[in-house]
């Protein structure tokens, strides 16, 4: 008897999933009371006693995550009818069908959902610190740092990272794409912590869930998206950290000043239950499917989005008791890990990716996530400031559709050089002028669309790239790579932060992007590849399309 309907577009045991999802729910809605008791004194919260009903709260909430992972976790899990991995990729030529576009619509919604998280960092500071005494721009001499904030949901990230991609292979892309929805519902009770200590605690759960996200989403794209299109379709989506960036200085702008910095986060709740509520579109991996013997949804899936089953030569070739290929044996007589990326002819790649990376994370948790701050202390009013930032961002959210048609239709190298040069200078005018600046309204817009919606983009084009330069065996590491320094960069900054090395001012943050992102430039062009066709000569590794 069939328990789900082909496709795997359902849950391994529905009542427990969506019992544990109402009680997140249900828990999440608990904290509200004492957060609506306090408007008489501007929702200001810090030292309040958790009642009755937060703490009901929060049990409900343990059950109900517990309830909704076990939902999710797929009948039979240890069994595999597979005796090796099977692989599947999106023909090269198949076409663009409408399966993939309502694909692409639901993959964009999860992306700006995920990358909401945050970003609410920067727009929640300047309250926070304000509240608990923080030490900050704006108060120079508070106690701890804000920094501690951004400090313990990057932290988060990088956990996340790790234990998402785990779970990606383990119970699904789909299941764990979900499991990070429900994780988005409920640290919405942050908005509600009495304690600076709790709100540390809830950003750590937040960054856990934000970390893998994307990679999953991108590893899910790449088994679907035709490989004709998938470059500029992952640019697209990956661009729309920019939108995110819009949506959140536009809510922080016209709910901020009525219901304090709380509101940002308590919004995490009908975010993530609309992202729950697109699960019927979310297809499971073809691969996963296919490795745990549930071929007919397999099947199902991929001649909906034209993917088909590659099986490897060389696993063939090992179950036929041949040897492995000499590349294959190289590799492993030098081991596994990262260090085959850092070996010709790869190791200029590498490098460039690196640089990249560790500047794009300079300008998103330097300059980006302090920018906010630094604002308001050039004298712009709170609501003045987010919404300079909120039209800053959507002046530049074209920018991502034209680096999309960049990177797909000229030239994927030259697209990542160009950016960054852009951006580059951006910054290097607030390096030198980010003062008088604040006060010119015409040029402050513009410049700041370079670090908001080109940081953004050049990390979409970073996470397409890195995953065509690299050749099979090694581009999950690869891409890795590109992820990891990128939060590396933000670990740096935070840290000599909270150490109290330096406040985070306007001049100083930008600077600290703008080096690398111009040693970027150099690196790039020197070491850099093109996708768009299989290098000739000259020693450069082959640019292979992404389902080589």
């Amino acid at each position: 008897m069939r328990t789900r309907p082909v496709g795997g577009i359902t849950f391994a045991h529905p009542p427990a999933f969506w019992t544990g999802f109402i009680a997140c729910v249900a828990g999440v809605a608990l904290h509200l009371p004492m957060y609506i008791d306090s408007a008489d004194m501007h929702y200001m919260m810090r030292g309040m006693s958790m009642d009755a009903p937060m703490i009901t709260g929060m049990a409900l909430i343990v059950a109900g995550l517990a309830l909704t992972a076990y939902g999710l976790i797929p009948r039979g899990l240890a069994a595999s009818r597979r005796g090796g991995e099977a692989r599947v990729r999106a023909a090269y030529d198949a076409p663009f069908r409408p399966a993939h576009i309502g694909l692409v619509i639901v993959m964009t919604t999860a992306v700006t959902i995920d990358a909401m998280k945050p970003i609410t960092l920067s727009f929640v500071a300047p309250g926070m610190g304000k509240e608990y005494g923080l030490k900050s721009a704006l108060n120079p001499g508070g106690h701890w740092p804000v920094a501690l904030l951004p400090l313990f949901g990057l932290a988060g990230t990088v956990a996340g990272s790790f234990l998402w991609g785990w779970l990606g292979d383990r119970i699904g892309r789909r299941s764990s794409i979900l499991l990070a929805g429900v994780m988005f519902v409920t640290t919405a009770i942050c908005g509600a912590m009495p304690s600076f200590t709790w709100n540390l605690v809830m950003c750590t759960m937040m960054g856990l869930a934000a970390g893998g996200m994307l990679p999953i989403t991108f590893s899910l794209l790449a088994e679907m998206i035709p490989g004709r299109h998938r470059g500029w379709v992952m640019v697209l989506i990956g661009g729309n950290l920019a939108l995110a960036y819009a949506i959140t200085s536009s809510l922080s702008s016209a709910l901020v000043p009525h219901y304090s910095w709380r509101i940002l986060w308590l919004l995490g709740m009908p975010t993530g239950v609309l992202l729950i509520a697109l699960n019927h579109w979310i297809p499971e991996s073809p691969r996963f499917l296919l490795a745990h013997g549930r071929e007919d949804e397999a099947r199902a899936i991929m001649a909906r989005y034209g993917a088909v089953e590659d099986v490897a030569e060389t696993e063939a070739a090992e179950a036929a008791g041949a040897e492995p290929p000499a590349e294959e044996r190289k590799e492993a007589a030098h081991g596994g890990g990262f260090t085959p990326l850092f070996r010709p002819p790869f190791a200029g790649l590498s490098i460039a990716v690196v640089v990249l990376g560790l500047g794009i994370g300079l300008v998103t948790y330097g300059f980006q996530l302090w920018i906010p701050s630094n604002l308001q202390k050039l004298g712009l009013a709170q609501k003045s400031a987010d919404a300079a930032l909120r039209d800053s961002s959507l002046l530049g959210l074209p920018l991502v559709f034209v680096a999309a048609a960049m990177y797909g239709l000229w030239s994927a190298k030259k697209t990542i050089i160009v950016l960054t040069a852009l951006t580059a200078a951006a910054l290097v005018a607030f390096s030198f002028s980010g003062e008088s600046l604040a006060h010119d309204r015409t040029w402050l817009y513009v410049l700041l669309a370079g670090p908001i919606v080109g940081t953004a983009t050049i990390a979409a084009v970073l996470a397409a790239y890195s995953s065509e330069i690299y050749p099979t065996r090694i581009r999950s590491r690869g891409s890795g790579l590109s992820a990891g320094v990128g939060k590396l960069g933000g670990v740096v900054v935070t840290i000599v932060l909270v150490v109290g090395a330096t406040v985070p001012s306007i001049n100083t943050t930008a600077l600290l992007g703008a080096v690398p992102l111009l040693l970027a430039v150099l690196v790039v062009a020197v070491f850099g590849v093109e996708t768009r066709r299989r290098a000739a000569s000259g020693g450069a590794p082959a640019a292979r399309p992404a389902d080589a």
